[in-house]
């Protein structure tokens, strides 16, 4: 099968969007990073590209034998669309949902972006909550996440105190060290008969937005033990889907499964490149 190069949104491409941009108002800082965690569900996670919105420009072919699959790259199939979620008490738009004909929604991720103003924190917060119980009254097996990116601003990137992230000492601001406290008792939430206030995963991620390390994220707050930890975000996620889709509910099991891929996909080399670690093997 011959290899081919494909346009995927790595994370550093999609936080440099977000790092860089002079706006918010046309979504431009944050539809990178939508299209990066559709392209990653698919790659690392292992699911069909179908069934995720925005679409991924990505399809499967199936091995001549039918036991592996593999992933091509199509730029035809994608489309920046958000799916528009029954809740319970309104409709919502969810920036990145996996939904499957059979079952519905199944796993959703909402991501907010903020640049400054940090002491407002608590009013996304507020929004937070309500949207996971909207979401969860109507669908209470659905795994939802939560993802919030900042800017890592410090006092030489701006002239506002209420923008500053980071003080010059390198301590994390106390607004933003109150957030992520309240933020960590929404989380975690384990099974369908918990708290519909509480996501499946939370994660806050600053980003450095500039000089030798911009777009990174500043990797000691939160802490790797915190469980607001964005290197743990995606696992959460994974092992709260499985536990209640897959090993809970065998008979959805051919339905519900994440899917492996296989080496020699023409996407692979591609994929490794942006810096995703794609879910390889044979698909028995």
């Amino acid at each position: 099968m011959t290899r081919e190069t494909a346009p995927l949104v790595g994370l550093k491409q999609a936080l440099h969007a977000f790092a860089t941009a002079a706006a918010t108002q046309s979504q431009g800082h944050i539809r990178p990073l939508h299209q990066h965690l559709a392209q990653r569900l698919v790659i690392e996670g292992g699911f069909r590209p179908e069934d995720i919105t925005p679409r991924p420009p990505l399809r499967i072919e199936r091995g001549k034998r039918g036991s592996s699959y593999s992933l091509v790259f199509d730029a035809a199939l994608a489309n920046a669309s958000e799916q528009t979620v029954l809740g319970g008490l309104k409709t919502k738009s969810v920036d990145v949902v996996v939904s499957k004909r059979e079952i519905g929604p199944s796993l959703a991720i909402s991501v907010k972006g903020t640049f400054n103003a940090f002491r407002n924190l608590t009013n996304r917060m507020e929004e937070a909550a309500g949207d996971c119980t909207n979401l969860h009254i109507a669908y209470p097996a659905l795994v939802y996440g939560f993802l919030h990116v900042l800017r890592a601003n410090r006092a030489s990137d701006t002239s506002t105190r209420n923008d500053v992230a980071i003080e010059e000492s390198g301590a994390v601001v106390d607004s933003i060290r109150r957030y992520h406290d309240a933020m960590a008792r929404i989380t975690n939430r384990s099974d369908i008969r918990n708290d519909v206030s509480r996501y499946e995963a939370v994660a806050i991620a600053l980003v450095h937005p500039s000089g030798e390390s911009i777009a990174e994220v500043v990797g000691d707050f939160p802490l790797s033990e915190s469980p607001l930890a964005f290197a743990r975000f995606f696992d959460d996620l994974y092992r709260a889907y499985d536990l209640r889709f897959v090993y809970t509910a065998p008979a959805l099991e051919p339905i519900t499964r994440r899917m492996i891929w296989s080496e020699s996909s023409p996407v692979i080399e591609s994929a490794i490149a942006s810096g995703f670690l794609p879910r390889l093997g044979s698909d028995e």
